[in-house]
């Protein structure tokens, strides 16, 4: 679980520091670190991509599991779930100031307990939790595998932290605990997982993750929008295959 408890770090770490300097970074300075991981990501990708040579098994888990995925509509689903989870959090909302605005960074902490808190705390535990790095990374975590892709995660998580503190104050530190249950739970069941596979199959999944980590690196630059949530069931899809392959 090193990766989910690096990750968690640096969700605290950017909130403490959000909180600190209450103020937001330069839009150019948040650019160019989110460019550097979309770079990164590719590199990481492409290597995962190459683990496994039965190029057949993995193009028909890909395609297989994306045309699963659109027909589920698991982005559309995932998307009602967190407008649902927003909705809730926006009732009893306090007051817009009389300009229409609502508090941004530099004004005072938001109090535990008020619309605002909760709606910081629903946001950051979604942008953190929800999403296909969370799951790969989990993944390779308990896999037994360097978690690079979580390394990566909190980098970014660590930066969207910062910006988010200095508006939503302490309930975005607090929105580090989901993220350790949730993912720290994922690594718990690929370690599970991992002990009933051969090494055959983790190629064969490695090299799937590894090309969901392309199209994943091609959103982060902006290059293409690449819908990698709707690719999501192809993990479970290779395995399926990777096994009856033999």
């Amino acid at each position: 679980m090193t990766g989910t408890l690096v990750n968690t770090a640096t969700i605290v770490a950017g909130s403490l520091l959000g909180m600190m300097i209450r103020s937001r970074l330069s839009r150019r300075a948040v650019d160019i670190v989110f460019q550097g991981i979309g770079l990164f990501t590719i590199a990481l990708g492409v290597s995962m991509s190459l683990s496994s040579d039965r190029f057949l098994l993995i193009i028909l888990s890909i395609v297989g599991g994306s045309l699963l995925g659109q027909w589920m509509r698991i982005d559309k689903r995932l998307d009602r779930f967190t407008v649902y989870i927003h909705g809730k959090a926006s009732r009893g909302r306090v007051p817009a100031a009389a300009d229409g605005s609502v508090p941004v960074a530099g004004t005072p902490p938001v109090a535990p307990g008020s619309a605002v808190f909760t709606e910081g705390f629903i946001t950051a535990t979604m942008l953190f939790c929800v999403g296909s790095m969370s799951i790969l990374g989990a993944i390779e975590d308990g896999m037994g595998l360097t978690p690079n892709l979580l390394y990566t995660k909190s980098i970014m998580d660590g930066v969207t932290s910062i910006i988010l503190a200095s508006s939503f104050g302490i309930a975005i530190m607090l929105s580090a605990v989901p993220v350790l249950v949730y993912q720290g739970l994922l690594t718990l069941l690929a370690l599970y997982v991992s002990t009933l596979m051969g090494q055959a199959m983790i190629d064969d999944l490695t090299a799937v993750g590894g090309i969901m980590l392309i199209g994943l690196s091609l959103n982060i630059l902006k290059i293409k929008e690449v819908n990698v949530v709707n690719m999501l069931p192809s993990l479970v899809l290779v395995l399926i295959l990777s096994y009856l392959w033999g």
